[in-house]
């Protein structure tokens, strides 16, 4: 299946950049009242201590964790709205859905389990493409500027891949325990993949009352480029990260 090519509706292009403008304002605001932890995978400070500090198994505490970096991962959950946009069948969303969290799991248990990482800006910084790529995607700039439309199903799958690498790499960092590690990685990926499924309940119960709404079309454009700008801005952040740590 191929995602949706938008038609941008007849609006301004003033208006047009308003919206994505009042959407980046609300983004900064959260970055910066979340803190620098913000900027890179969400992990505050508290559960990176337990995580350090623990040791055996610990399931129920690994669920939550996973869950809980889920429902907040903003750069996540920008990506999963950009896949979902234009996906009106359950089956669809379930698939695209699924493929994500394949990649995503594998690359996190993998990674931890071999001590895989990537430099955390760099990872991040990818992800943040991820969201540009998947904006692009959904206002038909591939088809227009390259002639053919990507796989959509195998760039879900390997974006899936980055986003799992740059939490492994954050697990890393934070020395989590050889003693009960198997058992609590894979307690946090129940959790992480209980916390997309409540993240995108959100996302369709907000999508399924937009759609029905003239709104949609006038705003689907505008949503996607605000989606785009977020993502550059995510990637503007993490290299400024890398070059100045």
């Amino acid at each position: 299946m191929h995602s949706h090519v938008y038609d941008r509706p007849p609006r301004s292009l003033w208006a047009n950049w308003q919206a994505a403008l009042l959407f980046l304002v609300c983004l900064f605001v959260y970055l910066v009242a979340t803190g620098s932890e913000a900027f890179a995978h969400a992990v505050t400070a508290g559960d990176k201590g337990y995580i350090q500090e623990v040791a055996g198994v610990k399931l129920l505490p690994f669920v939550y964790l996973g869950a809980k970096h889920m429902m907040t991962g903003y750069d996540h959950i920008l990506f999963l709205f950009g896949v979902i946009f234009f996906l009106y069948r359950l089956q669809h969303i379930g698939m695209y859905v699924s493929l994500f969290a394949l990649g995503h799991s594998t690359t996190m248990i993998l990674g931890v389990y071999f001590n895989v990482g990537i430099n955390s800006y760099l990872i991040d910084a990818i992800i943040g493409l991820s969201v540009v790529y998947k904006a692009l995607d959904n206002i038909g700039a591939f088809q227009r500027w390259l002639g053919t439309q990507p796989n959509t199903k195998i760039a879900t799958l390997v974006f899936g891949l980055f986003h799992g690498f740059g939490l492994a790499t954050k697990i890393i960092e934070y020395e989590i325990s050889p003693n009960g590690l198997v058992p609590n990685l894979l307690a946090f990926n129940v959790g992480v993949e209980i916390g997309q499924l409540l993240a995108l309940g959100v996302i369709l119960i907000g999508m399924s009352y937009w759609r029905r709404t003239l709104s949609f079309a006038q705003h689907a454009y505008t949503a996607n480029v605000a989606m785009m700008s977020a993502g550059f801005m995510l990637v503007g952040m993490q290299l400024t990260g890398y070059f100045v740590s």
